[in-house]
């Protein structure tokens, strides 16, 4: 049997995944990295992107919208600042979003509507390209 990387990716509100895989392939902010079993120990920061989880022949896709990446002798652990499996979303229901977001973002009054519209927008831009 082939040896497996323990992977596990969680945000603030819960824990997306945790089981053992053959590789992972996580959008560093330096550039997209893969990690497969007995890499070598790493910290690296997450960009929002899609992190790929490969195992047997199928591939998942999670967006990740930030974060950190802890690579150590026992496997690979995504802190995710904000996650969502790309299966679950549809380009529809990003694109309907997105244009609320940019009503929103043309509607603020203040500062810090503006922020928050404009957090949104960039968060459903990178959501809608890593749908692809």
């Amino acid at each position: 049997m082939a040896e497996k990387l323990t992977f596990a990716l969680v945000s603030p509100e819960r824990e997306l995944f945790h089981g053992d895989v053959d590789q992972v392939v996580v959008p560093g902010t330096e550039g997209e990295f893969g990690v497969l079993p007995r890499h070598a120990p790493l910290m690296a920061t997450v960009k929002a992107g899609a992190l790929r989880i490969l195992d047997g022949g199928s591939e998942r896709r999670i967006f990740v919208n930030g974060g950190f990446a802890d690579v150590t002798p026992a496997g690979l652990t995504v802190l995710a600042s904000d996650a969502v499996d790309l299966a679950q979303v549809t380009v529809e229901q990003i694109e309907a979003d997105l244009k609320a977001a940019n009503e929103d973002l043309a509607d603020a009054k203040d500062d810090a509507r503006k922020a928050r519209a404009q957090a949104a927008v960039t968060r459903l831009t990178a959501l809608r390209a890593a749908k692809g």
